[in-house]
C-alpha cells in the first residue's frame, strides 16, 4: 500500500469537509479550528435523543494524522463527558480509531481497527453509537465503567450534569 502524502491527505479532507457542508449529517457538525490547518477539526456532537446525553453539545477536537487515511484521527471531547469509552482528559477509545492490523491486547479483531474507508462522517456516527451504547467490556474509564454496570443512578446524574455543563458552553 503506497502511504499517502500530506498533500493527499488535505485533498481527501478538503473533500470530506466540502461534503459534510454540502449535505450535513444529523447529530453532529464539523469544521477547522483554523482555516489554514486541515488536519485539526472542531466538531460538535449533539446528544443523540432517547439516550442518556440527549440534549447535550459535546465540542471535541480531531486530529489528523499527515499520513491520514492511513493512520486514524485522535479524537478528544474538550467538553466534559462521563462515559466509560472517554478517558478522563477526553480522548475517545474506540475500535475505529485504533491502529491498522492486530490488536496487540487481543480484544479487537482486526476488521473491528481503524481502515482507510472510514471518513469523518464514520468516524462521527460510531461515536454517537458510542455514546448510545457504551462498551464497558475494555473501557478507557475504568470508574464509569463500574457505575454504569453497578450503579446506573449515580452514572445517570453525573452524564445529566455533562449535558447541563455542555447546554451552557453551547
Amino acid at each position: 500500500m503506497a502511504s499517502a502524502s500530506p498533500s493527499q491527505a488535505s485533498l481527501l479532507l478538503q473533500k470530506q469537509l466540502k461534503d459534510l457542508c454540502k449535505k450535513p449529517v444529523d447529530g453532529f457538525s464539523a469544521g477547522l479550528v483554523d482555516e489554514s490547518n486541515l488536519f485539526e477539526w472542531s466538531v460538535t456532537i449533539i446528544g443523540p435523543p432517547e439516550t442518556l446525553y440527549e440534549g447535550g453539545f459535546f465540542n471535541a477536537i480531531m486530529s489528523f494524522p499527515q499520513n491520514y487515511p492511513n493512520s486514524p484521527p485522535t479524537v478528544k471531547f474538550t467538553s466534559e463527558v462521563w462515559h466509560p469509552n472517554v478517558y478522563s482528559d477526553g480522548k475517545v477509545c474506540i475500535s475505529i480509531l485504533h491502529p491498522p492490523g492486530d490488536d496487540p491486547n487481543g480484544y479487537e479483531l482486526a476488521s473491528e481497527r481503524w481502515s482507510p474507508v472510514h471518513t469523518v462522517e464514520s468516524i462521527m456516527l460510531s461515536i454517537i453509537s458510542m455514546l448510545s451504547s457504551p462498551n464497558d467490556e475494555s473501557p478507557a474509564n475504568v470508574e464509569a465503567a463500574k457505575e454504569w454496570r453497578d450503579n446506573r443512578d449515580e452514572f445517570k446524574k453525573k452524564v445529566s450534569r455533562c449535558v447541563r455543563r455542555s447546554q451552557e458552553m453551547a
